[in-house]
């Protein structure tokens, strides 16, 4: 992950407003358009807006392996299941941190409630699991009971965005965590992780681990400065300024800023948009194996730049392309 100061965009008007909301835990009528929308240029780059004209990705359960969720947060509200906290051992996965709040909202914030941010898959559920303390560390054993956790409760989706805690590097050397996200797989999740930002160049996996890696992107579509590379069949998606919900209390991302939104750069944002074009093709009744296959082959890397692994995914081409095998 890569820290930006918090909301430096247009919308500012509008936030600036809507902190009273936030705070008081207030929010409008659903079918009302996100006031910071226009702020979200990720979701245009994705073509997620012609996505889900298609489907939105309805009732499937994207698991957030991270640093827990605000639990109360306004643009949050209704869209989190049960899940787990592993660092303090008990069923109350708060964010103490910030960054597992940025993911879920990316994911899947409340989208047309009149509140915030949209999220990638707006009919999505956000199932939060804890498994970094609140300085973004943490062990493998707990990264580990995560990943298998989430898969036997119910995980469609398992975004892992730990590019901080070195998650590749371990991912490298095989063992536990291969094994962990084997094991998710065959239970019929989709596991998608951030390449991290450290601007090395990745070696193929151990074991030929089944996880969709994900590079990170800027607006114009070029790879960001800070991306990772070189995982086997890896894309890319936005992941520079990237706009979306963060904990209405103080944590280690929110010191100047407990608006309850924040924009932060990193393959750690980019690796939940992908897990939200994953719940639209599960969705669309597509296997694990499908639903990564299907996101590679329509990715677009017209100039073969080596960043962007397969290229930029493309949520609209994904979408049609599952519909149309579907209806063959």
């Amino acid at each position: 992950m890569r820290r930006r100061p918090a909301t430096t965009l247009a919308a500012l008007t509008a936030l600036t407003a809507l902190t009273a909301a936030v705070t008081t835990g207030c929010s409008s009528d659903d079918d009302k358009p996100d006031p910071l929308r226009d702020g979200q240029w990720a979701l245009d780059a994705l073509k997620m807006p012609d996505a889900w004209t298609t489907d939105r990705g309805d009732d499937t359960v994207i698991a957030v392996v991270d640093t827990g969720v605000d639990l109360d947060h306004p643009d949050l509200k209704g869209r989190l299941v049960d899940g787990y906290d592993f660092v303090d051992d008990d069923a109350e996965p708060k964010d103490l941190n910030g960054h597992g709040t940025h993911v879920a909202g990316i994911a899947a914030a409340h989208t047309d409630n009149g509140i915030g941010v949209a999220g990638g898959a707006p009919g999505a559920k956000i199932m939060p699991v804890r498994v970094l303390g609140a300085d973004g560390s943490g062990t493998n054993d707990d990264i580990t009971k995560g990943i298998v956790w989430a898969a036997q409760h119910g995980a469609d989706v398992i975004n892992l965005s730990l590019g901080e805690s070195g998650l590749m590097a371990r991912l490298l050397k095989g063992g536990i965590l291969n094994q962990a996200i084997s094991a998710a797989n065959a239970k019929g999740a989709v596991v998608v992780a951030a390449a991290g930002n450290d601007s090395t160049i990745l070696q193929p996996y151990a074991l030929d681990t089944p996880v969709l890696v994900v590079n990170a992107a800027g607006e114009n579509g070029a790879p960001a400065s800070f991306t990772n590379f070189g995982a086997r069949n890896a894309v890319s998606a936005p992941g520079v300024d990237i706009l979306s919900t963060l904990p209405t209390y103080t944590t280690r991302e929110t010191l100047r800023n407990t608006s309850g939104y924040g924009q932060l750069s990193g393959t750690s944002m980019a690796s939940p948009y992908v897990s939200a074009v994953a719940a639209l093709l599960h969705r669309q009744g597509l296997s694990p194996a499908a639903i990564m296959k299907t996101i590679r082959d329509t990715a677009s890397n017209p100039q073969n730049l080596p960043k962007l692994g397969l290229g930029n995914v493309d949520a609209a081409a994904a979408v049609k392309a599952a519909k149309d095998a579907k209806n063959q």
